[in-house]
């Protein structure tokens, strides 16, 4: 009888639902939070429109990777480990950070698990060297291991690529600020500074070979150590005896690099007539505003991502997420990035469900329909993947900061577009 009575629930019941699951890995709580959230909210709302591919049902598996309101690349690491060993899991979206990221792409590519993320751009994670010969004024390359990061190679243990991303390369920022100076600016001397890290010393000599390539000059360079002195007045003074028209900064605003705007207020006129140039290690930061204090207006700086409230394909995706999203909080920057992010998974996750005749797929067919792209029509444009699992869409973003006030958000200026050819 008991046997007769779970057939008949069995079969009332139906068969089990089939279920996959795409994981999740970014900062959630803290400050580091405040950037992560609107990420997943992105990847939630595609998932929310998209509640079922090809028959199965799709769920959210969503890790944090914050320790003390920061990315910690040890907890993106146990929950990679995590998401790996659900056996549903066919793709994470993440991880924010490219210090994360060193940690998770060879625990996911053990796996066979595609790691899509919608914001780091560290080149050493996908492409050697770190900065091109062709970037470099003694046109002498810097590998990845001289920078102090891991090859491409040994983050792949399999041999197969199994990151993908959406934002463009570091790489890439100093020539778009040089185009932007040279070019929408129209200024033709520099001073160039960077606080001696490698992320801001491949900025600065970018920068450097890019601005003297479309015809301006660079006056004085300085590659300072700020755990020794922050005090550049005496370089600022020297730029300005020699003619620089503004200054370009390669380095984060932790390393004091607002506080120089700072202190140019005492050697250069104050704000726009002089500007403050730098990449994304300044850009659209509190911080830095509140460094810079009363200087904060003319700071100009990078982004290596398509900004989609200036895209029309993105406006009817942005309008329904903040009619449902409606604090403001709640949207951000690469909001739309992870939506699209989110879509090229499912894409991916589709043609895998297709060509296993409708079955569970293997993750490395994700894997590879991922590979395979070349024309996913996204919220923000259409873009492919490169061999390395780069985005196509070569996209870097300029923003200023207009006022002295760090909850006022930083205004877009222009996009910089190197799809069709690469500045070197």
């Amino acid at each position: 009888m008991v046997a007769a009575l779970v057939s008949v629930w069995a079969c009332s019941l139906g068969t089990p639902p089939k279920v996959i699951k795409i994981g999740v890995d970014l900062p959630l709580a803290g400050a580091a939070g405040r950037a992560g959230t609107p990420v997943l909210n992105g990847v939630q709302f595609f998932v929310d429109r998209h509640a079922t591919v090809d028959g199965f049902s799709v769920q959210i598996d969503a890790r944090d990777d914050a320790v003390d309101g920061a990315d910690d690349p040890s907890k993106g690491a146990g929950n990679v480990k995590a998401l790996a060993a659900d056996p549903l899991v066919l793709g994470v979206i993440g991880p924010f950070d490219s210090s994360v990221a060193r940690k998770t792409i060879p625990i996911a590519n053990v796996a066979h698990l595609a790691l899509v993320s919608p914001t780091v751009s560290s080149r050493c994670l996908t492409k050697e060297p770190y900065l091109p010969a062709e970037l470099s004024p003694s046109r002498t390359a810097v590998s990845c291991g001289a920078a102090g990061f891991p090859t491409p190679a040994q983050l792949r243990p399999t041999g197969t690529n199994n990151f993908f991303r959406l934002a463009t390369t570091d790489e890439l920022q100093g020539p778009a600020a040089a185009d932007f100076t040279y070019k929408n600016l129209q200024l033709r001397r520099m001073a160039v500074l960077s606080d001696h890290e490698a992320y801001g010393q491949a900025l600065a000599a970018a920068f450097t070979t890019r601005f003297e390539k479309d015809g301006g000059s660079v006056v004085a360079i300085l590659d300072f150590d700020p755990n020794r002195s922050t005090d550049v007045g005496v370089f600022l003074r020297s730029a300005k005896a020699d003619g620089a028209q503004a200054i370009y900064f390669g380095g984060v605003t932790r390393n004091h690099g607002c506080v120089i705007r700072a202190q140019m207020a005492s050697v250069f006129t104050v704000g726009e007539p002089v500007p403050y140039i730098g990449g994304d290690g300044i850009a659209q930061d509190p911080d830095c505003v509140r460094h810079a204090g009363a200087n904060a207006v003319g700071i100009y700086a990078t982004v290596p991502t398509a900004i989609p409230d200036s895209i029309a394909s993105a406006q009817p995706v942005i309008t329904a997420f903040k009619a449902r999203h409606r604090n403001a909080t709640d949207y951000g920057a690469y909001t739309i990035a992870a939506y699209d992010s989110a879509g090229v998974l499912y894409a991916a996750i589709d043609s895998a469900i297709k060509a296993a005749g409708g079955k569970l797929p293997t993750r490395d067919a994700v894997v590879a329909q991922l590979a395979a792209t070349s024309a996913f029509n996204g919220a923000a444009g259409a873009f492919g993947f490169d061999p390395s699992g780069d985005t196509t869409e070569r996209l870097v973003t300029v923003f200023e900061s207009r006022s002295a006030d760090p909850s006022l958000p930083w205004a877009f200026v222009v996009a910089v577009d190197y799809s069709a050819a690469l500045p070197y």
